[in-house]
């Protein structure tokens, strides 16, 4: 299957990471087939955890902390409406990681309450086993109990694309004061199904057959950065978020989103001008600072992230 069409975002040219992958140097999958990268048994080994937005039944309400134990955020969530696709543009990076843990920047949408959510999630992580910044994908229908998966260990994602092989490295990544690279990441609904674009190829999809709420429409995106903190040592982990520096450090130093969008029934992508809500679950450990520039390369944008441990942060 291909997309009826293509939405348009607002992507202006950056220095994007180019989705060519080193194994197409000795050849290339044949047409009507898809490369499939086997992981590691205990690569994804971090139990995912419900997204703050869907802890939220009015934005006044604070994440359930207990509930999540261990994973902490530095996130905007949108909810209030129903949403067909989200976008942005994430900076790409590769923050230190430690004993079992893992960092991730990513998109998710969501539906459903807490014990039958469904999420389609997409983004980059690093996990402290091989320390490379990966692009992923994950799904669930049940708030991550029995259903769905990464990449494609398991029935769920159709992918359509014979070069590109998900769970893969992304090079090259930022360096700290010095060249940014980002990863532009559409996910919208046609056809019924919810379709993935990665810079400008269309990856695969979400059939709708593998959700229940779902089905018809996400009633929440959040967008931004989480870390799983294992609580050894008896104090703060040290894995960061994001460039492992705070937003107000800025451009080329902190890790960023920008131009992040929502896609209505119309198939129009549109800047989250009401009902953007900023959450972090420990400010002094990894924070987010939100901001709007319309009329400038940025649009909708936040910077995020943080050390972990430190003086401000010790547990």
């Amino acid at each position: 299957m291909e997309p009826s069409s293509i939405p348009n975002v607002t992507n202006r040219a950056f220095n994007n990471v180019e989705l060519s992958q080193g194994w197409l140097e000795n050849g290339e999958c044949p047409e009507g087939t898809i490369p499939i990268r086997q992981a590691r048994a205990d690569e994804y080994d971090v139990h995912r955890a419900i997204p703050p937005v869907a802890h939220r039944k009015k934005f006044n309400i604070s994440l359930d902390y207990d509930y999540n134990r261990g994973h902490e955020y530095a996130v905007v969530d949108l909810r209030g409406g129903n949403y067909y696709g989200a976008h942005a543009s994430i900076n790409v990076w590769n923050p230190a990681t430690y004993t079992g843990e893992i960092s991730i920047a990513q998109i998710w949408l969501a539906s459903g309450p807490k014990n039958l959510l469904n999420t389609i999630e997409a983004g980059w992580l690093v996990n402290s086993r091989d320390k490379q910044t990966r692009f992923f994908i994950y799904w669930t229908r049940d708030g991550y109990q029995r259903t769905g998966c990464y990449n494609l260990d398991c029935p769920g994602f159709v992918q359509v694309n014979r070069r590109f092989a998900i769970g893969s490295p992304i090079k090259p990544v930022s360096s700290y004061n010095s060249k940014q690279y980002e990863i532009g990441i559409t996910i919208y609904k046609n056809k019924g199904h919810w379709w993935l674009r990665v810079q400008d190829q269309v990856l695969g999809y979400w059939p709708h057959l593998i959700y229940t709420y779902l089905a018809s429409s996400a009633t929440g995106i959040s967008w931004g950065g989480e870390i799983y903190n294992k609580g050894e040592g008896g104090h703060h982990t040290s894995t960061q978020m994001g460039s492992g520096h705070f937003p107000s450090e800025g451009f080329g130093k902190a890790s960023y989103f920008r131009n992040i969008q929502y896609m209505d029934y119309t198939g129009k992508f549109n800047d989250p001008d009401q009902g953007l809500v900023a959450y972090a679950t420990k400010p002094s450990c990894y924070s987010i600072s939100v901001s709007n520039n319309k009329n400038g390369a940025y649009g909708t944008n936040f910077y995020f992230g943080g050390p972990g441990y430190s003086p401000i942060c010790p547990s």
